[in-house]
């Protein structure tokens, strides 16, 4: 191996073995949040609803849960590790190290993304078990996760940089994160919705990225599929782009 990826490798090292020593906190309450979404959702609402689209409501709704906690957890992750690290003033020494700013951001972007994808696989392994999930469109599936994790551990790592207190990370995902993520249709279908709710969540981009998932596992979709995909790929490499240069400027990375 060259010194690079020697490097690199123990930048994301660094960043998987910080989540995993708090297993309880960033793996286990977001599986425990989880559970209670399927119970709660699937024995209150399932017995009402029962169906949509064909699908029974707790199948239904299971791909968006997937995707909100691959999102929710690779966001979190990178946001709160970057502001973490400038309080501490530990980025300081990374930023003056060999490393390059590519290799430093692919390093924070990975951390979240292993964590969310863990949680996501967890979450999927016990609805698979619980209810039974199927996977119809596997070669849309994977690369659709993979670009919603991506994308989300990017939104992460632009929130951590230009965020200048803890309360700036908190605002950008109570009042911004989980409203898009839920108001997307995780628990619904928007051809349900009156207008113009209805209008108004085809400008939500968290829909077109449930749509994706939920043609991936169930084979239903109110979105164009491969619009979806070709939007969310530029969406992703513009988020990267940015935060690249961000990185190379080293941009609000010193408190």
């Amino acid at each position: 191996m060259t010194p690079g990826q020697i490097r690199f490798l123990a930048l994301v090292r660094r960043e998987v073995n910080r989540f995993m020593k708090i297993k309880r906190q960033t793996v286990g309450a977001p599986l425990l949040e989880t559970f209670l979404y399927i119970s709660v959702f699937g024995a209150a609402l399932g017995t009402r609803i029962r169906e949509l689209h064909g699908f029974d409501y707790v199948v239904f709704v299971i791909p968006g849960l997937i995707m909100m906690a691959w999102a929710i957890n690779a966001f979190t992750n990178n946001s709160s590790s970057i502001l973490q690290q400038k309080f501490q003033r530990a980025i300081d020494d990374q930023l003056s190290s060999p490393a390059s700013p590519l290799e430093l951001l692919l390093a924070f972007s990975l951390g979240g993304f292993v964590r969310g994808m863990l949680v996501a696989l967890l979450t999927f392994g016990a609805s698979a078990v619980l209810i039974g999930v199927p996977v119809e469109h596997v070669l849309v599936l994977l690369p659709a996760l993979g670009l919603v994790g991506f994308f989300f551990a990017q939104l992460g790592v632009l929130i951590g940089v230009r965020a200048e207190q803890f309360d700036d990370v908190s605002f950008a995902q109570t009042f911004v994160l989980q409203p898009l993520i839920f108001l997307g249709g995780v628990f619904y279908s928007a051809s349900l919705l009156p207008e113009p709710f209805q209008t108004l969540t085809h400008f939500n981009p968290v829909y077109y990225m449930i749509a994706l998932v939920r043609y991936g596992f169930l084979g239903y979709s109110e979105a164009n599929v491969a619009m979806s995909l070709g939007l969310l790929t530029l969406a992703t490499l513009a988020l990267f782009a940015v935060n690249w240069r961000l990185f190379a400027r080293g941009y609000k990375l010193r408190v």
